[in-house]
């Protein structure tokens, strides 16, 4: 074995190496972000070959510095670049560098979230932050929440926790001992026909199937359309059915829409169902004070999404189920002698592992913890309110100009659109600006091909969208001419 260190400790050879490892990496950082596009452009095929000839695992380690090399010839060039202003496809954000320093920190001292003795400071911040976010959202005292890896598994984690609490307050069976039962199988979730896929996956990997998902159809605003949700769920109990939970999305992926979460609240007490918002996308308005009012009044859910690598801006990944009546989450408890012991737990160390899907989990919650207090309530108020004062500023313009459609006016930071000119050239387009280093998003709408920005970077200024139009428009003109 070399005589270099090969783990972190306190000693100062250790100390040293590693202080040196991370001045070299980021000195290859540097180096490689040398112009402001978000992508290299380079072709699939080829960076796909580039990439099989780095190797897979040598006979014998070529040590750190040519790893690094090799790192930084083939790999960092053609990652994306999520901080470029020309970044704007998907929900992914660029991340505040404070949060960047963070995961140096999660990453050398490596806790983990599932018992106290793995992360005692890590549990504790865990809990702390978690209670702070309970304030903000309104809930009260009974409620709790656990950080999890993403807005599919908090979506999911809900849906385990209705889906028991249903069954045993109407059918009397402990569904973690006895499974779902014969009235189980007639379980029903409602949610938008654009909602996340969550939803879907979430009922396959539950039993209960994707055909247990009722799809509600959505109005011209793409929010849920409420009658037809009264009417499906009272057509679906005279059936027989079970309908469980229901989902307001707040922020649709595509055009950030926001389900009336009041509402739907009306109908879910009506027939005793759970109520899920989720908001994994839209939780970040909370801290503007100008279009919080968009997302409505969280705190009438039964439980919520919050995704922090969205608008919060933090690095992948960080997410939060938040659930009023804490009790629901103890679906995922269960003791075991060698992780949380009972006694432990009576004598006040707090093992998250008995409300939380996964078992070894990071220490995502120092990334919020280190971007609030760094930036503070006016700060993300400042950024949050400009990303979606961008998008309201660009359906502005956009929707004057004759080149364009443009079907529904953002209530976030999406905005969907298209040339007049047809699927194949909206596609053609947005693949050129693939190709020449800008990144926008592409769906469906009513079976049209539509482009997208998702303007999540607080860096993009209202002069920034002409130049970025008369880019479209140039790439279109040379697809229309054959060039």
């Amino acid at each position: 074995m070399s005589n270099k260190p090969f783990i972190l400790s306190n000693k100062n050879e250790d100390k040293k190496e590693f202080e040196a490892m991370i001045n070299a990496t980021m000195a290859s950082f540097f180096r490689t972000i040398d112009h402001d596009s978000a992508f290299s452009g380079i072709n699939p095929y080829v960076l796909r070959d580039r990439i099989k000839e780095l190797g897979f695992l040598p006979d014998k380690g070529i040590g750190f510095d040519e790893t690094l090399e090799k790192v930084e010839k083939t790999i960092l060039p053609n990652l994306l670049r999520t901080w470029s202003i020309s970044y704007m496809p998907h929900l992914h954000s660029p991340a505040l560098l404070e949060a960047i320093c963070s995961e140096l920190l999660i990453a050398a001292f490596n806790d983990s979230m599932d018992s106290w003795d793995q992360g005692p400071a890590a549990t504790e911040v865990e809990e702390a932050m978690i209670h702070g976010l309970l304030d903000l959202f309104g809930y009260k005292e009974g409620s709790d929440g656990c950080f999890t890896s993403g807005g599919s598994q908090s979506n999911i984690s809900a849906i385990i926790a209705a889906r028991d609490w249903y069954i045993e307050k109407n059918f009397g069976l402990d569904v973690k001992k006895k499974g779902i039962g014969d009235e189980g199988k007639k379980l029903l979730l409602y949610t938008s026909e654009i909602s996340h896929f969550s939803m879907d996956k979430g009922c396959h990997i539950l039993g209960l199937g994707y055909d247990s998902v009722r799809k509600l159809p959505v109005d011209d605003k793409c929010r849920v359309d409420i009658s037809a949700f009264g009417k499906m769920v009272e057509e679906d109990v005279r059936n027989g059915f079970h309908p469980f939970a229901a989902v307001a999305t707040i922020g649709t992926t595509d055009f950030g829409s926001v389900d009336d979460i009041s509402q739907m609240r009306d109908i879910c007490d009506k027939y005793g169902m759970h109520l899920h918002a989720d908001a994994a996308y839209g939780s970040g308005a909370i801290m503007s004070s100008k279009y919080r009012n968009r997302i409505g009044d969280l705190s009438l859910a039964d439980s919520i999404t919050i995704d922090f690598h969205k608008m919060f801006l933090l690095p992948i990944s960080s997410s939060a189920i938040l659930m009023k009546e804490g009790k629901k989450l103890e679906c995922f408890e269960l003791h075991a002698d060698y992780l949380n012991r009972e006694e432990d737990e009576e004598d006040g160390y707090i093992n998250l592992v008995g409300k939380s899907m996964q078992t070894t989990r990071r220490f995502d919650a120092l990334k919020v913890f280190m971007a609030f207090q760094t930036r503070g309530k006016d700060g993300f108020d400042e950024m949050i309110t400009k990303v979606i004062d961008n998008a309201d500023y660009f359906w502005s313009i956009i929707k004057g100009d004759p080149d364009f459609i443009v079907p529904v006016k953002p209530e976030l930071s999406s905005v969907v659109f298209a040339l007049k000119d047809g699927d194949e050239i909206n596609k053609r387009v947005r693949r050129r600006l693939l190709e020449n280093g800008t990144v926008i998003g592409q769906t469906v709408m009513k079976g049209r091909v539509m482009l997208k920005f998702t303007l999540l970077n607080p860096n993009l200024n209202y002069s920034d969208f002409p130049l970025i139009i008369e880019r479209i428009k140039k790439y279109r003109d040379m697809e229309r001419e054959g060039k």
